[in-house]
This record gives C-alpha cells, structure tokens and sequence, in this order.
C-alpha cells in the first residue's frame, strides 16, 4: 500500500482529488444542463413548426371536411421532410389521425387526449408510439375560431441525442484538458512544497518547530537566523537582550534593525573572519556567521553571539596582574642589582661610598613615588602609573609624567580612568619598544575644569589610511596575545570617553598623540590632592 509520508504527497492526493470530483461534478452537470438546453430548444421548435403547420389554409380546410381523400398525409410528410422533424401527426377535435409516419396508425384515436382544447400551444417530452421525443403541439381553428384539430410536430430522441452527443464531446474535451493542466500544475505546486519542506512529514514539521523552540530560547547564546536576502527569520531572548532589541523584528532586514557599523557589517556577511570580535556599549560580544545549506541549497546563514564581557575582563585584570608583576620582578632585578654593589662597596671596604650610594637610591625612590601620589588620585590610579614607570623603565623606554600633571577625581571614577590611561600607557609603549633609542613615552593628566589625559610618543605614529579605523573594536596591527582579544583597548577607550560625555582624539606627527576630554565629576572633598595625599 502506498503510504503518503511526506506533507507534499498528501497535498498532492487531496488536490487531485479535489481536481477530479470538481471536473467529473462538474462536467456532469454541464452535460446534464446541456440535455435539458437542447430538450427545450428542440421543444420550441417543435412547437414552432406546428403553429405553422396550423395556420396553414390548406390544412384548415382538410381538417374541417375530415380530409376525405387522405391528402393530409403527404401534406405532413412533405412539411416533416422540410422542417427537419421527425413527425408531423394531424388530428381533429376528437383525436382521430390525419397523418402519422406509421401509416397503420392513421385513421385512430391517440392513446392521450387532445391537449390543445384550451385553445392553446404545448410543448413537452412525448413518450408517444415513435418513443421519446421533444412534441409540440398547437390548435387549428376554423373561421369562427373554434377548435377543430390539433398539429402535433416531434422530434424524436435519437437527433436530440446526436446534437448532445457533439456538445457532450466538446465538455468532456475540455474536461480532461483542465484535469490536465491543473493536475500538472499540482505536480509543480508539490515539488515547490517539497522543496521548501524539505520532504518532511507534518509530524516530523511539527516536531522539528518544537525541538527548535526549545533549543532557541534555552541555550544561553544569542541565535540569528537571516534568509538569504538578509531579513531575520529567528531570534532568541538571548539574543534580544544582547543586543537590546524590543518590538517585532522578524521579516525587517539588518539594515532596518541595525545602526551602521561593524555589528550590522558582520551580520550581514560583509566583514569576513570566524569569532568577530563587536563591543557595544554594554558587553563584549563574539559573533560568527555561518551559511546555511539545506539539500544543497543555500537557505541563509545563522549567526550566534557569545557574551565575553567577563571572561575578558578577567583576562584584562589577569594582564594586569601580569604586568604589575612584571613590574615587580624588575624593581626586584634592579633591587638585587643594588645590592651586588652595595655588597662590592662593602667588601672593598669602601662604607661611606656604600652609605651615600643607598642614600641616593632611597632619595630617587622616595621622589618619584611620593611624586607621583601627591598630584595624582585616586591612589589606584598613581598606583598603576608607578606600575607603569617600573615597565618601561624594563623595557627600557622613558616614560615620563609631565612636572605639570595634576589630578584629582572621585574613587568612584577611578575605575574607567585607568582603563583609559592604562591602554593609552600600553598602546604607546608597544608602539615604541621596537624603536631604536631615544624611547619616550609622555603623560600629561589634568584636572582644571575638566579631566584631560594626553599620551604621546616618539614612535612611528599613525597611518594616514587607519587614522579613522583605530577607534574600532577588532582593528589592530599587533599579532593575538593567549586568549585576550586584541583590537578593543582604543575601542573600549572611545566608548568611555563618549559615555561620559567627553571627547577622545588622535593625532600624528612625530608619533602618535592621543587627547581626551572628559567632564570633570564633582569631588566629595574641598582639600587639595596634594594636602590629601602627603604623610
């Protein structure tokens, strides 16, 4: 037994048996209305012929004298010849026969009554002696317009059944033609269907649509389904609150849904490259796009997004971690340094040389620690400079905080201002370490009016071509460091300058300058930085 699985076989079976009733339904009653057309066309001819057969003189006075030398017989037979029908049978009053096509007939009563006493024409189907026939009949008068016969014209089946038979050949020609077409346009429906289905069952549909629903909203990725002209198909919650969407977005395009940018670039497939790396203004988001091929088809892509925003602050707190012990693993190898010569002073008996030596390297210590705490704050921020001086001095390159720096903002912007001047800081140092010397890093931080950092360098500063292109989260020239993503440090930067409602710039010439300007938030103290921060 033939089985229909497939949602496209099943439409294919109703279709055709919708297309087949309908034809033979309807094709039936064509026919049926066809016969009843021509019973009553071949009624009304019939009863045409006969009113004219009565109206003729000749007849009139044949059937008044009761036609006493049987001359009405060839009368009708020549009228029946002439007209097509198949009898023309005259009868006076009482229904005695005039003429008939059986000759024995003529001379007797007919078997039914003579319909035309009212005065009147009748049509109708006779189920007489020659068969069934379409009849008409009509009344002859006299001069005194009383009736004296009646003409009875008919024609029988058999030429009624020919003229039907023509026309029910034409209906059933059309018929089958348009049992043909719409059975081949079925066909071509139902492989569209199955295409688009995929030659699925609607059990297997239903489940599938289940498992998806399931899958969509309980994983705890962003999922994007686009077809192939770009229009979102699907979306996840997680999705959604990724990326801040609210309202009804399935069917409207990426460039309806999405501002311009590299977000909008890499879903619609424009940026190429596996686990793009898009920061927005609340989460650090790693998107990959993949095509979708279904039977061979491309049908779209799907495009996921994992939220890294922790994993990489962790990563970045880590790298700092790393580099603040890097920075104390070098004042420890410039400590053990010290001390060799502080043993070899020793050793060659040399204690006031030894004692002035240790007094200079306290001095110089003391100073530009004590230096910088007292006109940078909060301490976490002089904290990382201090840091800073320790790696590049390592590396050696000069970093050099301006004798004019003097800052003093809130603990509670202390957070975003060292993320900004720590990747200003390393940004610059990274540009310069592959230079020859002199190696120079410059920090200048103010605090009148407004916050204002400036980081410049020496080194080779910044293409023309990438002036634009620097401030976008996964752009860098610099090779992956582990796991930390490179390409969001000036990214990150811009965006929290702009959310503070500041300003960041770059500028080259004899290497890279960046200047940003922030509003200067309210301080919770009247006292100065330098009287806050002095033993």
């Amino acid at each position: 037994m033939w089985r229909l699985k497939t949602l496209a076989s099943r439409i294919l079976l109703a279709v055709l048996a919708i297309l087949l009733a309908t034809v033979v339904i309807g094709g039936t009653l064509n026919v049926q209305l066809t016969k009843r057309t021509f019973d009553k066309q071949y009624e009304d001819r019939a009863r045409s012929v006969a009113t004219v057969v009565a109206d003729i003189p000749e007849v009139k006075a044949l059937v008044a004298a009761g036609d006493p030398r049987h001359l009405l017989e060839a009368v009708a037979n020549r009228i029946a010849k002439g007209s097509g029908a198949s009898y023309v049978v005259v009868t006076d009053r009482a229904g005695i026969r005039f003429s008939h096509p059986n000759p024995a007939l003529i001379g007797k009563r007919l078997e039914e009554p003579v319909a035309v006493l009212d005065g009147r024409a009748h049509v109708g189907i006779d189920h007489g002696s020659l068969g069934r026939s379409a009849n008409g009949k009509a009344p002859i008068f006299d001069s005194a317009g009383n009736v004296i016969g009646q003409v009875s014209v008919g024609i029988v089946e058999a030429r009624m059944a020919d003229a039907v038979r023509a026309q029910v050949m034409s209906i059933v020609l059309y018929s089958a033609f348009a049992l043909g077409v719409g059975v081949l346009v079925t066909l071509v429906m139902t492989g569209a269907l199955r295409r688009a289905t995929f030659g699925l069952a609607p059990a297997e549909i239903g489940s599938l649509l289940q498992d998806r629903e399931a899958m969509l909203h309980g994983i705890r990725e962003g999922v994007i389904g686009l077809d192939t002209r770009q229009r979102i198909t699907l979306i996840n919650d997680e999705a959604r609150r990724l990326m801040r969407l609210s309202g009804t977005v399935i069917g409207r395009s990426v460039e309806e849904v999405f501002p311009p940018g590299r977000l909008r670039d890499v879903l619609a497939g424009n940026a190429e490259g596996q686990d793009e790396t898009i920061l927005t203004d609340d989460s650090l988001l790693v998107v990959n796009r993949n095509p979708v091929v279904a039977a061979g088809r491309d049908v779209g892509s799907v495009v996921t997004l994992r939220d890294r925003t922790e994993l990489e602050s962790l990563m970045r707190e880590l790298h700092a971690m790393t580099g603040l012990a890097g920075a104390l693993r070098a004042q420890e190898h410039e400590f053990t340094n010290r001390l060799h010569v502080i043993a070899g002073l020793l050793d060659l008996g040399e204690f006031a040389e030894a004692s002035r030596f240790v007094t200079t390297i306290v001095q110089n210590q003391l100073v530009s620690a004590e230096d910088v705490r007292a006109r940078i704050a909060p301490p976490v921020l002089a904290a990382l400079l201090v840091a800073k001086l320790s790696v590049a001095a390592e590396r050696e390159i000069e970093l050099v905080i301006t004798a004019g720096s003097h800052l003093d903002v809130p603990d509670s912007e202390a957070q975003n201002l060292m993320t900004i001047v720590g990747n200003l800081i390393d940004n610059a140092i990274d540009a310069v370490a592959a230079q020859p010397p002199p190696r120079t890093v410059t920090v200048d931080l103010q605090g009148e009016g407004e916050v204002r950092v400036v980081v410049s360098d020496n080194g080779p500063g910044i293409p023309a071509e990438s002036m634009e292109a620097i401030f976008e989260d996964g752009y860098s020239t610099k090779s992956l460091r582990g796991l930390s993503r490179r390409g969001l440090g000036l990214a990150l930067v811009q965006r929290l300058v702009h959310r503070a409602g500041g300003t960041v710039t770059a500028t080259s010439g004899d290497g890279a300058r960046f200047e940003v300007r922030m509003p200067l938030p309210a301080h919770t103290s009247g006292e100065p930085v330098a009287a806050e921060r002095r033993p």
